[in-house]
């Protein structure tokens, strides 16, 4: 049975011979300035909204601290850019916390942060699923998650958020915060996005809902669902290259140089 992170599913989707090289055999290129903004404020964010629910009330200025750990002193190896140095970073991420903290966290009512889930076997298909959802909220009728996303292109200019394309994900989130937390999910799934940038325009942060999101892991009239492809990709281990995707390029992909699909 192979374990493969919630998070790996859309590289399956977008092209299956990185998605082997980075989730199954284990290459890794370094992280992207920008991507460790999102890692600083997922960090800072889960401070203050943990502080929240256990009644510590840290202020989004002490929280912010979490943010600034991340960007300067990182778990992973940073390829610093002209788009992002530490400093650049490390504004973006802390401006991007304090929205959250002011727009955002106020009108949430968190049950749990970052719920981890070691393991949730799908026997039927030889895969077994991990991961954390960032968090389990209250809804008038039960619970739902949510899920942060950061990105130059999160939130846009009219200040909604897209949600194309990620409500597999969102399902797949669902099932590991049910059981990881005991908490029945039945409520519309959250993206909320925020928008990276330089400047205040730039910085933004939206929430949109995304229903029935678990419907697309699952087949229906004998075409598969999501799951089931990626578990034929894996089981089978045909893993075609899809040169036109967004992140074929040396900086994401780590057989960039020797794979033989963009010839």
């Amino acid at each position: 049975m192979q374990t493969i992170r919630a998070s790996a599913l859309s590289d399956f989707l977008d092209c299956p011979a990185r998605a082997e090289a980075r989730h199954l055999l284990g290459k890794r290129t370094p992280t992207t300035g920008a991507a460790q903004i999102g890692t600083a404020v997922h960090a800072s964010t889960a401070v203050f909204d943990r502080s929240t629910i256990t009644g510590q009330g840290l202020t989004a200025d002490d929280a912010a601290g979490a943010a600034v750990d991340a960007i300067y002193k990182p778990d992973t190896d940073v390829q610093w850019d002209e788009d992002y140095n530490r400093d650049a970073a490390a504004q973006s991420a802390v401006a991007l916390h304090k929205r959250y903290c002011a727009e955002i966290a106020p009108n949430q009512q968190y049950a749990a942060v970052e719920v981890t889930c070691e393991r949730l076997e799908i026997t039927d298909l030889g895969i077994a699923l991990t991961g954390t959802t960032d968090r389990v909220r209250r809804i008038e009728d039960g619970y739902g998650i949510a899920d942060l996303k950061t990105g130059k292109t999160a939130v846009g200019s009219d200040g909604t958020v897209p949600t194309k394309g990620h409500a597999f994900q969102l399902g797949v989130y669902e099932l590991l915060a049910e059981r990881a937390s005991g908490l029945p999910i039945t409520g519309p799934a959250q993206v909320i996005g925020m928008q990276t940038g330089k400047t205040d325009r730039a910085q933004r942060v939206g929430v949109a809902s995304v229903e029935g999101a678990r419907e697309v892991l699952v087949g229906e009239d004998g075409s598969p669902g999501v799951l089931e492809v990626v578990s034929r990709m894996i089981q089978s281990g045909l893993f075609p290259g899809n040169p036109r995707s967004m992140m074929c390029g040396e900086r994401y992909c780590p057989i960039y140089n020797a794979c033989k699909f963009r010839k």
